[in-house]
């Protein structure tokens, strides 16, 4: 058994440990009530975007654009959100394994956004389009309008055929799921010829224009959106791992104070012992 001394600078270490993870918690918490707030607010505008796009697609039978065509997949781009930081359960482990999962036996580059996704590919030798936003906690709602452009004019060059999009869903506080988008082409059922177009806008210059120039902004709210899900998503997580590791923090020092008790108790009994062993040899 461990001495008492050894025993009591453990204790001090763990109630130190168990202080950091407390304050984690606390600071996970406090910011995550205004990150799902953002994740509320951004759903709208990309619903608007995508209802709009979906509408100019599915109502005329005569509409061509290179954002809907579709090509033989010979390179894909992914688009990886991950965290600045570790310390967040399986948060970043997750999102890395559906990436990994969905681009077996594929061409493919990424844009990562986050210090983690940039260390992580990296490592493994992936071609990175830009490491300018590797530090996710400073990309704004401009840097994703960059960001969507530079992801889009490759797409149009046809050196990237196919965008996705990797991030993490918010669902509750307890529960984020890592989730693969596919962004590029643009998805939307096409009428039939024969069918009466039910395209009741009127669009200037004309409907394929503006879906367009509407592509690059509906990517960047796309973005912006999955941003504030993973960022929701990281502080649930960390604020998770946080309390689990405080509790097991707790239990330790349980533990631990057990066991200098017992480390106690036995010195005391030797210590009688001895004074009773030493008072009858002087007898």
């Amino acid at each position: 058994m461990a001495s008492m001394k050894d025993i009591k600078l453990r204790i001090k270490s763990v109630q130190s440990t168990m202080q950091i993870t407390k304050a984690m918690e606390l600071v996970a918490s406090s910011k995550l009530r205004r990150a799902k707030e953002r994740v509320e607010h951004s759903r709208p505008y990309f619903n608007t975007l995508y209802r709009t796009l979906y509408d100019i697609a599915a109502s005329n039978t005569e509409f061509m654009s290179p954002y809907v065509e579709r090509r033989d997949i010979k390179k894909t781009c992914y688009i990886v959100i991950a965290g600045d930081r570790g310390l967040a359960g399986g948060y970043n482990s997750n999102i890395f394994k559906a990436v990994a999962a969905d681009a077996e036996g594929k061409d493919f580059c990424v844009l990562p956004l986050g210090k983690k996704a940039v260390e992580w590919f990296e490592r493994r030798g992936v071609s990175l389009l830009s490491t300018a936003f590797a530090t996710v906690a400073d990309v704004s709602v401009s840097d994703c309008f960059e960001a969507s452009r530079m992801v889009c004019e490759l797409f149009l060059k046809g050196e990237i055929d196919e965008i996705r999009l990797c991030y993490t869903q918010f669902v509750s506080m307890l529960t984020q799921t890592a989730a693969v988008l596919p962004v590029l082409p643009f998805d939307a059922p096409r009428p039939e010829h024969g069918h009466a177009a039910r395209n009741l806008i009127l669009y200037e210059p004309n409907s394929e224009e503006v879906f367009n120039a509407i592509i690059p902004e509906y990517l960047a709210g796309v973005l912006y959106g999955a941003m504030c899900e993973s960022v929701a998503s990281e502080l649930g997580a960390r604020r998770t791992a946080m309390d689990s590791a405080t509790k097991n923090a707790g239990e330790m020092i349980d533990h631990l104070n057990l066991y200098y008790n017992r480390a106690r108790q036995a010195a005391i009994t030797q210590e009688i012992t001895e004074i009773v062993a030493g008072a009858g040899a002087g007898d």
